[in-house]
């Protein structure tokens, strides 16, 4: 009994510090729609939706009750950081796209 008394402890900090190893590999996540300044360039109002998804493509949200508004967003967390966002918000009046709005950002990682 007097073993495991002070042998526990010596596990007890071996199993913690194998939890905050500081050598743990983190991966860059990426997820969503990435979209430049250059095709949103290409936007005209008065195009289908149809036109609209062949230059941005599929957006990554819709709304069911709402079908006049089109959400791509796209997010970025490099190693455990903090995590990034971008944001295109597409306007329709039926199928006829009319405007957006932009939260883009500054560089896209992935190009």
């Amino acid at each position: 009994m007097h073993l495991l008394t002070r042998l526990a402890p010596v596990l007890l900090l071996t199993m913690l510090a194998g939890c905050v190893f500081p050598g743990v590999y983190k991966i860059n996540v990426q997820q969503g729609n990435i979209i430049s300044e250059e095709e949103l360039s290409q936007l005209e109002p008065g195009m289908s939706r149809s036109q609209v998804r062949s230059v941005l493509g599929t957006p990554m949200m819709l709304n069911p009750a709402d079908t006049s508004v089109e959400y791509y967003t796209y997010t970025f967390q490099e190693a455990g950081g903090e995590i990034r966002e971008q944001k295109v918000i597409v306007h329709y009046d039926g199928d006829t796209f009319t405007h957006m709005e932009k939260q883009l950002l500054d560089d896209l990682p992935a190009y």
